[in-house]
């Protein structure tokens, strides 16, 4: 695949990327094995650790936890009314998107208080142990696991055939949560609506956006501000990742939605 021959002329200390469908790894460049800090990245995997005690019954998403109002559905979507950092609401439950570390620091904390075991260690149980992940998801639980490329492929892989929750699970998981709630994408700008699901964000018909114009509206993921991006187009039976050690910024809004364009362009080729 010619198209991830893009990442060489990144201005970044460090690059790896790939492309994988169900059935297998397409095609990747750089050192799949070495890892990096996923940042926001993270938030899928904490989301499906959710989602896994929840098919458990561990816990329930509709139970209370945040902010008054506010439960683990309003938390896994940026609902809750959190701000990006801080545990005093800056507004009520549901009704605008407003994009919250905070939320995923509760999260992990009430996961390991129903789970009654170390959120990391419930992650590398549920998670990480069963997909043979290297993937470390010590540290915060929106912002700190670290994951090689190859990791991230294989969660890629999941989420295109999952085997960790059920497909039910992930078609609520993909599905708009809380619809029409108006928010900023970080470093994007504002979306009427901004519509998210479990832990991940929904393309929808946002524009410009960072998984670039030929992915579908179905196209779900997350970047991280580490300069990491994990996206999975379920219409084209895609996903692709990317890796790198240069902090997001304009750089990463003009590369990556010309490389996934690109992926998709050769895709359709082959």
């Amino acid at each position: 695949m010619d198209a991830l021959r893009q990442i060489d002329d990144w201005d970044v200390p460090f690059a790896t990327a790939g492309v994988t469908r169900p059935e297998g790894t397409v095609a990747t460049r750089g050192d799949t094995q070495r890892a990096v800090r996923l940042a926001s990245v993270s938030k899928p995997v904490t989301a499906l650790a959710v989602l896994i005690a929840a098919e458990e019954g561990v816990l329930d998403l509709d139970e209370p936890a945040g902010p008054p109002g506010s439960t683990l559905r309003h938390l896994l979507a940026h609902a809750s009314g959190l701000p990006f950092d801080g545990t005093v609401p800056v507004g009520p439950p549901g009704r605008r998107r407003i994009y919250s570390n905070e939320g995923f620091a509760i999260l992990g904390e009430h996961l390991a208080l129903r789970a009654e075991m170390p959120f990391d260690e419930y992650v590398r149980a549920a998670v990480c142990a069963p997909l043979g992940l290297g993937l470390d998801p010590a540290g915060h639980p929106g912002a700190g696991m670290h994951a090689c490329l190859d990791d991230l492929l294989v969660l890629g892989r999941d989420l295109l055939q999952p085997t960790l929750i059920a497909a039910e699970t992930l078609a609520e998981m993909t599905a708009v949560q809380f619809p029409g709630l108006d928010g900023v994408l970080p470093d994007f700008g504002r979306f009427a609506p901004l519509d998210w699901g479990l832990g991940v964000e929904l393309k929808g018909d946002k524009a410009p956006h960072w998984s670039g114009v030929l992915t579908s509206p179905q196209t779900f993921g997350h970047f991280g501000g580490s300069g990491t991006f994990l996206w999975v187009d379920p219409d084209a039976g895609i996903a692709c990742a990317a890796l790198t050690t240069r902090e997001f910024g304009d750089w990463a809004k003009a590369a990556w939605p010309r490389l996934s364009d690109a992926v998709l362009a050769d895709a359709a080729r082959s």
